[in-house]
């Protein structure tokens, strides 16, 4: 009986405490699944696309017009995350070019230094040309000869320097004698034609200053001469 009792009152017991648990319980509002039409930006809580402004009422007669008004400064708006914006600084102007330095002027001749010598004038007296191996004056360079005896006479004041040379043939002990031979008898020509001896100074340079260079005929022709030089007027 004591048994019988014990089960019993456990059996109230439980259902009291179901009972209770069942009436603390909150009420949980019944689910519904969004259908596929519901899912989307404009689901998720996003703006909807702006549709066109309305355009505004008409006023009334006789009413002021309404001025619009006056827009904020945009900010722009940095998106979440990215770095923010820095002005672009500008940079620095090309450097123009330094001017090229200028000459420098010559210095200016220090006291008591010499004049550049003048350059001497074109001398207007003319060469004699002489055959191979000879030192007689030719024909066809007698009307040369002539010219300078007649500039000679017009300037008692000049004195010249024959210069006796010769081509590259032959060694330079017998060129330095033929030279001399050549202007010699250029010299006894002009005396004789009543020059001065002692306006008239010879030198031999044999073969040593070639008037054109060449190792033929066509240079060895116009090397074999005498060259007048005037060293006083």
């Amino acid at each position: 009986m004591r048994h019988c009792s014990t089960m019993r009152l456990l059996f109230v017991v439980g259902v009291l405490v179901g009972s209770m648990a069942l009436m603390g319980c909150p009420y949980k509002p019944e689910v519904i699944q969004a259908g596929p039409g519901a899912v989307g930006p404009a689901a998720a809580g996003a703006p909807a696309a702006p549709g066109p402004a309305p355009a505004p009422a008409p006023a009334a007669p006789g009413a002021a017009p309404m001025q619009p008004a006056p827009r904020a400064a945009e900010t722009p708006v940095t998106q979440p995350g990215a770095p923010a914006e820095r002005p672009t600084q500008p940079g620095p102007a090309a450097a123009a070019p330094s001017p090229a330095p200028a000459a420098p002027s010559p210095a200016p001749a220090a006291p008591g230094a010499p004049a550049a010598a003048p350059v001497p004038a074109a001398s207007p007296l003319k060469d004699v040309f002489f055959d191979f191996d000879k030192f007689n004056v030719r024909d066809d360079q007698k009307a040369a000869l002539n010219d300078n005896i007649t500039y000679l006479k017009a300037n008692q004041r000049v004195r010249v320097t024959i210069e006796g040379h010769c081509d590259e043939r032959g060694t330079v002990e017998y060129n330095l004698g033929l030279g001399e031979r050549r202007a010699k008898s250029t010299k006894d020509y002009l005396v004789a034609a009543g020059i001065a001896a002692d306006r008239i100074n010879v030198i031999s340079y044999g073969k040593e200053r070639p008037f054109v260079l060449g190792h033929d005929e066509s240079a060895w022709k116009w090397n074999r001469r005498s060259h007048f030089v005037m060293t006083a007027q």
